[in-house]
Order: C-alpha cells, then structure tokens, then sequence
C-alpha cells in the first residue's frame, strides 16, 4: 500500500477511534529505505529512561513498584511500570528493546548507535521549569547532544557520525511540568506572563531548540504535544473532581494546536521533514471510551490509592492487580499498556509524515 493510500486509511478509520497496530514489517522496510538511523530523545519524564537516577534531586522512579513490568522486573528509573513509548519505537524501528539515556554508565556502542534519551523527569521547554527540581534542563540536554555527537565522532569519524545525525529521528516531549510544576504553582512566571504569553514562551523556547538541532544537522523532528492536563489523577485529586477539568483540558488543547503550527512552520522555513503526535486526541479518545482500548480504570493509578501517588510518594506501595487495565500507573504518568497505544499511533504518524 502507498503512503498516501495508507495515510487516506488512517485518517477514515481515525473517525471511528484509534486505527490498528501498525504493520511491523512494512515500518522497517520503510525506515531501512529512507536510511532512518536512530532516534534522540529529548524531554521530560514520559521519555527520561533513568537520567536522573544520576542527580541529585528528588524526581526519582528507581525503586518499586516502578519497573514491575521492566526486564527483569527492576526499576530502571522509567516513570512507569515497563517501557516508554520511546522503547517501543526504537523497538518497532528495529533498534533495540530499549533506548538508555545519555547518563546510563551502562552505554555501549550499539546504544550509541542506535539511540540515546538526554531527557530528564520534571523537565520542560522552560529551563527555569528543570531548574526548580534540580533536574536537566532543556538547554542542558542540548549540550548533552554535543557531547554525545564528539563521543559519535570518535565511535565512527566524522563523516560517518554526520550521516547519522542527518538520518536520525529527533524526538521532543515535555511541556506538563512547565505548566503543572512551574506556572501554576510557582510565584515567578505568573508575575511575568499571562498563560496565553507563557505559552508562547515556551514555543519560541522548543523554536529555538530545534533551529539549533538544525543546525547541528537534524532533519527529522518529532514534536508531541501534552496530554489532557485536567484528566491525571492527582489534578483531580487536588481540585476536588471526579470528572477531567475543561479549563485545564483547555489550555492543553491551545498549547498542542500551538506546538503543532510552530512546526509547520520551521518545516517550511528549516526544510524539515517534521511530525507532530497529538497526544491529547489520543488519550482523550481512551479515557473517553476505556473499555474499547482493553482498559476498566481511566482516571486512577495502579500504584497505592492511584489518587495522589507519584514518584517518591509511590516508593514500596501496593499496586492494581492487573496493571493492564489501568490508563495511569500513577496518579501522573502512564501505564506500559498507554505507552504502548501512544507508540501504535506516532509510527503511523510518522510512517506518514518522516518516511517518505
């Protein structure tokens, strides 16, 4: 099937709920065809595989019940009880199981080859946002990146290291923290910035990240956007509801439509090939309808009360039985089964959108 016959296909069975698993095979013939090299990861904790086990700070997902589900049933530091999204992706591109983060001193060369996460939990597109949880920061993670390229060149040589970044997939998440973590309850933004001009900050801060990843040599951009922000347990928890808040539903959907056009836009001006995962369709969609996607708990986690657990608040406690059935993990972050619904949907985006 074409691509564009298989895009026509996605979005008429997109009107009717979440497509298919994409077709494996196909994916790697695609990926080996175009080149696609590896893929760069750079965000918060939906994407950070351990980095922060490294640092000194409190954002922590290195003891159990995190990682149940992980190889071998360890914690690896992923804020969820198996693999990330991410994994899934390097996986489905015929990678490795999963990508280590750039501060694992468990690195090898296939990792280096094939992906690397510099993405570290409680991060975001604003650095004050790491910066007030001790963690690494936008603007850090892309000098990681620069480390990373002269550890490349000396791996392969310069050349061989070029074609790589020019080739590789280039992977953005973040924002929750900026707004749950920072505005929200933090003096120092609000007093700046009104939330539509915050907003725009933080766009022209993941602007700017990705002119310089450019410019560096990157030419595959994968931007995803924020979840529904008043659907995770804890805000409910904190606001008294049983139903997702609309305003905070709200300014997710404004930030992710935001997200998306700056994209566009650098794709017309950079000359990227960008892809943009609209994850608040996705897990609105499931949340919405949870038994079509296999799941019985939409707006608890499996860990402790599932209301207000969240990393180190989670450390030791009892979990759901069956963690399958369950949408959150926590009362923050997603299950390995959301992960995994989340990695079907960006490999048909970006099938569609970097693979052709």
């Amino acid at each position: 099937m074409g691509l564009m016959k298989m895009a026509i296909l996605f979005l008429a069975m997109a009107a009717f709920g979440l497509t298919e698993a994409v077709d494996i095979s196909q994916l790697r013939l695609l990926a080996a065809k175009n080149n696609m090299t590896c893929v760069l990861v750079f965000g918060d904790s939906s994407v950070d595989p351990g980095n922060n086990n490294r640092l000194d700070t409190t954002n922590k997902g290195n003891f159990p019940p995190y990682g149940k589900d992980f190889i071998n049933g360890r914690p690896s530091g992923r804020f969820t009880n198996g693999r990330l999204t991410t994994d899934f992706i390097a996986e489905a591109l015929g990678y490795k199981k999963i990508i280590r983060g750039f501060l694992d001193p468990h690195l090898n060369k296939i990792d280096m080859l094939h992906g690397i996460s510099f993405a570290s939990a409680a991060s975001g597109y604003d650095d004050l946002t790491a910066n007030l949880s001790s963690v690494i920061s936008l603007s850090k993670q892309m000098e990681y990146l620069k480390h990373y390229m002269i550890h490349l060149r000396r791996l392969v040589g310069a050349t061989k290291a070029e074609e790589l970044i020019n080739n590789a997939v280039f992977v953005l998440s973040m924002g929750t923290n900026d707004f749950l973590q920072n505005y929200f309850l933090e003096p120092v933004r609000s007093k700046q910035f009104s939330v539509a001009q915050y907003e725009d900050f933080l766009i022209t801060s993941m602007s700017s990240a990705i002119k310089e990843m450019h410019s560096i040599g990157a030419r595959r951009v994968v931007v995803v956007g924020v979840p529904p922000l008043g659907c995770l347990p804890l805000v409910l928890t904190f606001r008294g509801e049983t139903k997702c808040d609309e305003a905070l539903n709200k300014l997710a959907l404004s930030f992710s439509t935001k997200l998306r056009q700056e994209l566009t836009s650098l794709k017309g001006s950079l000359g990227l090939k960008t892809s943009f995962v609209d994850i608040y369709t996705i897990i609105g969609t499931v949340i919405q309808n949870p038994k079509s996607y296999g799941f019985t708990e939409a707006l608890k986690g499996c860990c402790g009360t599932g209301t207000f657990e969240y990393g180190s608040t989670c450390r030791g406690l009892a979990t759901c039985s069956d963690r399958t059935k369950y949408v959150f993990w926590d009362a923050v972050h997603f299950t390995e089964s959301l992960y995994g619904i989340l990695a079907d949907e960006a490999l048909k985006t970006i099938s569609v959108d970097l693979l052709n």
